[in-house]
């Protein structure tokens, strides 16, 4: 397990098969974290944290099961590996799909059942003000493209925003998600609230 206590930086991976992965890198470099591509295994291995990036959930859950990816991040996320999943990522860490395209596989790790292009098409996308409970200092900017809403949750999982009476933040445990990208915003306070949480279970 790659070190995490004391003053060193988190290792925190950004899974790198598709999707806005600069984006996610640069904002975890910016909180201090020590921020890595995983594409493969042996590189989810040397990570103590990963962020699932907002994408293409059906095109991500193939990828992911092409490159030898699928059974190691769900073992990993089962063992307790803080994740955090944007968007398509929300979707990846659902344990079910409201409706999954054909052959689409999840990652699970969160009790929740969500719903695939909740807000809109890709024409329908939108910037709203969400207050995320945990995060300090007023809202954080959202930025809402295609994305998913949070149908429903177990009794395990912790609502932390919504918007226009939908869940788009949850979290479980060491398992964080968020129906926006605040990589896109230049806000990292979503992404500093993650790295602690990777430092937590450290």
């Amino acid at each position: 397990m790659p070190p995490t206590s004391g003053t060193r930086a988190p290792v925190i991976g950004v899974l790198a098969l598709q999707g806005d992965v600069r984006e996610h890198l640069a904002a975890l470099a910016a909180t201090g974290a020590e921020a890595r591509t995983v594409r493969r295994p042996e590189e989810l291995d040397s990570v103590a944290g990963l962020v699932i990036p907002g994408g293409e959930s059906t095109t991500m859950s193939k990828l992911a099961a092409l490159f030898g990816l699928l059974e190691p991040l769900r073992a990993r996320v089962r063992d307790g590996l803080p994740v955090y999943g944007t968007c398509a990522g929300m979707i990846m860490l659902a344990d079910k799909i409201l409706d999954p395209r054909s052959g689409q596989e999840t990652i699970g790790g969160i009790d929740m059942i969500v719903r695939r292009n909740a807000f809109g098409r890709q024409n329908e996308s939108f910037e709203a003000e969400v207050a995320v409970a945990g995060v300090d200092g007023g809202p954080v900017e959202g930025v809402f493209i295609r994305a998913p809403w949070v149908e429903s949750v177990g009794a395990e999982v912790e609502v932390l925003a919504e918007h226009g009476g939908h869940v788009v933040a949850v979290r479980q445990g060491n398992a964080l998600a968020t129906s926006f990208h605040p990589e896109l915003t230049g806000d990292h306070r979503l992404h500093r609230l993650f790295g602690e949480m990777v430092r937590d279970s450290g």
